[in-house]
């Protein structure tokens, strides 16, 4: 800090202006092994924390480059993404499945997903894009279903002597506004949009899991609730119960593999030494963004 003050002072005085990044530089993807032994490789990808396209390490690109990186490699036979989150936002939970299902295609390998803490909503629909999905005996999953929220703080801004004023060209402009109670026309706008984005989310697992999960089967679980691994396994949401070493095991398995190496791809400095850590792939939704003081989410996201 004191360089810095230093720095800056020395320009100031001299006349010249020193351009200083507070950020530090972006560098490529690198490789870590894992664990492991052999030419074949399996990828462990890891979804951890809120499922967000925002950020400077945007959750999606990140994972995008991941995949593109893997792609390139021809000693690449598998993929395991290990997922710990409760969901995200509708669009993004959308793109990474999307990726990773175009990926699957493109390379033709297997994919398999172990729930190794929570795998909620969004986090669920991305698993959908796998072979095959294992859970640990005391992970979460389920949640099926989107929701938006907001705060209305008419009353207690009415309380302060705030007033909020708008001047929109349409009566639909401030449409969700936190400043204002919601028409019931502007409610059964809205339900239409979440009834939408919620058949999307029926028509991904059914597309998925339809051979095991017959729709009205899907239907009646899909109110929005949350269950055990034992639960899960039971009503065909997940196919196994499992740790990681199980979930490794039974893609070498489906391979025909007896030795593999176990990599993952890290940014400098995110050095992690096992597959139980975590990657930086963390993110969280801020309040504002769940009261609906920014503009509208819809949330395939768990909130207990």
């Amino acid at each position: 800090m004191r360089l810095i003050l230093f720095l800056l002072t020395v320009s100031l005085l001299s006349g010249c202006f020193i351009n200083i990044s507070l950020w530090p530089e972006e560098q490529p993807l690198k490789e870590q092994l894992i664990e492991g032994t052999g030419k074949p490789k399996i990828l462990l990808i890891s979804l951890a924390g809120t499922i967000t396209e925002d950020g400077r390490d945007s959750m999606v690109a990140l994972i995008k480059e991941m995949l593109q990186m893997a792609e390139r490699d021809r000693d690449i036979r598998g993929l395991v993404l290990r997922i710990d989150s409760p969901g995200g936002t509708v669009n993004a939970s959308d793109v990474i499945y999307h990726e990773i299902k175009r990926f699957k295609g493109k390379k033709n390998i297997p994919v398999f997903a172990s729930i190794d803490g929570i795998g909620a909503s969004g986090a669920y629909y991305v698993a959908m894009a796998s072979d095959k999905v294992y859970a640990t005996p005391s992970s979460i999953t389920g949640s099926i279903g989107v929701i938006a929220m907001k705060f209305n703080a008419e009353n207690l801004m009415t309380k302060i002597g705030i007033q909020h004023e708008v001047v929109k060209s349409g009566d639909k402009k401030d449409f969700w506004s936190p400043f204002r109670p919601s028409t019931p026309e502007e409610k059964e706008i809205f339900q239409k949009i979440i009834d939408e984005l919620y058949g999307r989310f029926l028509k991904v697992i059914q597309e998925n899991r339809g051979e095991s999960l017959p729709v009205e089967d899907l239907r009646r679980l899909a109110d929005g609730r949350v269950y055990t691994a034992e639960q899960a396994l039971k009503e065909k949401l997940i196919d196994a119960i499992g740790y990681m070493d199980d979930v490794i095991e039974g893609l070498k398995e489906n391979l025909g593999l007896k030795e593999v190496r176990l990599i993952r791809y890290y940014k400098p400095g995110t050095y992690r030494p096992t597959y139980y850590s975590q990657t930086g792939i963390n993110l969280s939704l801020s309040i504002n963004e769940l009261s609906g003081m920014e503009p509208v989410r819809f949330l395939y996201l768990w909130i207990p």
